[in-house]
């Protein structure tokens, strides 16, 4: 993963759960065939409810019907995101549709811990409400290494939380490439 991360922003509110980041009827799709890998960002963020609060202001799309990618890069959401199931496919998903990181105000543990440990994206925590300064197209800047988001839109800074320990094992790519790189699990046979 890249130190630098730029794109757009995608806002969300609080308590987005796994199953409005992937809905269930699309867990039949295997993330390991590469062309069933993508549908899941298709899909991501597909059925996240206005009337919650999770879609942004405006009810802006995720990504424009039968694209697997989105055009936002970062999402910036409120508290709890990724709770509900243990949904190992919801990182997956935003994965899938071209999302890097996520700054968020904190994270249900089981979403945290399945993007690190898949190397999937960048789960940090801001230490003010982002969600409600940031707005969807906003172009931002993220520094990895210093914690820093940049909103290149309105020329505002933002110190999130560090990912300390984990930031190793996301940019090796997951748990057993960080474990094979750091010697404590032998290489892949051949």
């Amino acid at each position: 993963m890249q130190t630098t991360i730029t794109g757009r922003a995608y806002v969300l509110g609080d308590n987005v759960d796994t199953d409005q980041i992937i809905p269930a009827q699309y867990l039949t799709f295997n993330p390991s065939i590469p062309d069933e890998y993508k549908q899941f960002g298709k899909y991501a963020l597909s059925s996240v409810p206005a009337a919650q609060g999770g879609l942004p202001k405006g009810h802006v799309p995720f990504h424009t019907k039968d694209e697997f990618v989105s055009d936002y890069t970062i999402i910036v959401a409120g508290k709890n995101f990724g709770c509900g199931s243990s949904r190992e496919h919801a990182p997956i998903a935003l994965d899938a549709a071209g999302i890097k990181a996520v700054v968020a105000e904190f994270y249900a543990r089981i979403f945290f811990r399945n993007s690190v440990n898949g190397g999937y994206l960048m789960p940090f925590e801001c230490k003010k409400r982002l969600c409600d300064v940031v707005c969807t197209g906003d172009e931002l800047e993220l520094d990895t290494e210093k914690a820093v988001l940049h909103n290149r839109t309105t020329k505002e800074s933002y110190e999130l939380s560090p990912l300390g320990d984990v930031a190793p094992i996301v940019l090796a790519g997951g748990l057993f490439p960080f474990a094979r790189k750091a010697g404590m699990l032998p290489a892949s046979a051949p």
